[in-house]
């Protein structure tokens, strides 16, 4: 029932999704989808945790954390666009359908959020420490390249979803080519100021 409400609500959007298109497509009646989950908001929001839980556990399992800073950061982005692109309703229910819907699905989806964001910051402190033994790096200012790298994978995302031709792993290396030039220079102790 949840495969056919994500594909359903990823096609369609949470508004024009019908329980009824839902009902069919899991080959059930609908009085039995709103037996299990009481309504469309339920069920929605069942969708998004499901998506959200397969997500992040697919990043996690895809990095290393005793493999080098550059391999680490590879890793997780190339789960993250793997399954991004292995799951296309899913993403498109925790990317944009979501943020539509309105405040409760909205803050479903920043849970999710919240966790690939700590769990990037954990990683670029780890390796900032590794390299610079006592790093005088903000945790503000960690948080601060953590948050700006979920978001350009997110919106990588949406690019590679949209044009099926780019790879995970052509999306994984343009962040990369991105991104690493930045914290590879922090991790050498380099730091960009205004000044």
């Amino acid at each position: 029932m949840l495969d056919a409400a994500v594909r359903v609500f990823g096609e369609r959007g949470y508004r024009a999704a019908s329980m009824d298109e839902i009902a069919e497509l899991a080959g059930v009646s609908k009085p039995l989808v709103y037996l299990y989950l009481n309504s469309k908001e339920e069920l929605f929001t069942a969708c998004i945790r499901r998506e959200s839980a397969a997500l992040v556990a697919a990043v996690r399992a895809g990095v290393r954390t005793d493999a080098p800073a550059d391999r680490q950061l590879w890793e997780g982005l190339t789960a993250f666009f793997t399954h991004t692109a292995g799951r296309p309703d899913g993403w498109a229910v925790l990317h944009s359908q979501a943020r539509s819907g309105g405040d409760p699905f909205v803050a479903e989806v920043g849970v999710m959020r919240d966790e690939i964001v700590a769990f990037v910051t954990a990683l670029i402190a780890a390796a900032a420490r590794e390299a610079h033994g006592d790093p005088e790096l903000a945790e503000r200012e960690v948080t601060g390249l953590a948050q700006a790298l979920v978001g350009a994978a997110e919106s990588l995302a949406g690019w590679a979803n949209a044009d099926r031709s780019v790879s995970a792993g052509e999306a994984a290396t343009t962040l990369m080519n991105f991104a690493w030039s930045g914290l590879g220079n922090l991790m050498d102790g380099r730091r960009w100021s205004a000044r």
